[in-house]
């Protein structure tokens, strides 16, 4: 049976692992996606209609740029029938192209269809995402991989984060009270 944190869960799996077969788990075949992006150093279409446009947009497209990503939602998992749910959301990941380190934050809003629990629509929020030289690769990925994936707490995040200038917006985000 699928659940909403199965279809969370999904969805990572996908975007993480360059896997758009995943996202018939994840979402309605006419899901939609909402991007909010408040940074000027990642872009994303605004809307998108359809479970085969969002796995081009977040798995094929993304997965020609960036590789080693690791996505968290920073919460308990949803309840097995919900019909909606919010967290914040961490990732980490490196340019394929030119080695930079990407570590974003932003929040997931989940719409859940009732009888599938399969995503009907999402609205990703983009709140930060710092660009890090190549040279911050080991330690950044060092962090997230000892993580407990893909469901973590803000606490075990912040416990075990590398001191590294530029994931200062990040962190101060991360660390506010909750939604």
């Amino acid at each position: 049976m699928n659940t909403a944190q199965r279809s969370i869960q999904q969805y990572i799996n996908a975007k993480d692992g360059n896997r758009p077969h995943l996202l018939d788990q994840a979402f309605t075949a006419d899901a939609t996606l909402d991007m909010v992006v408040r940074t000027g150093s990642i872009s994303f279409p605004g809307h998108v209609e359809g479970r085969e446009a969002i796995g081009e947009v977040l798995v094929r497209r993304f997965g020609q740029t960036f590789e080693n990503v690791y996505t968290f939602c920073l919460a308990v998992p949803p309840s097995e029938n919900a019909k909606a749910f919010q967290c914040k959301w961490l990732v980490a990941m490196s340019d394929k192209h030119s080695g930079e380190v990407r570590v974003g934050c932003g929040v997931y809003d989940w719409q859940f269809e009732p009888e599938s629990n399969l995503a009907e629509g999402l609205t990703i929020t983009i709140e930060h995402m710092a660009t890090l030289p190549a040279a911050d690769l080991a330690p950044v990925m060092t962090w997230v991989s000892m993580l407990d994936y893909p469901w973590c707490g803000v606490r075990a995040v912040m416990h075990s984060v590398p001191d590294i200038a530029g994931l200062e917006a990040v962190l101060q985000y991360l660390a506010a009270e909750a939604l």
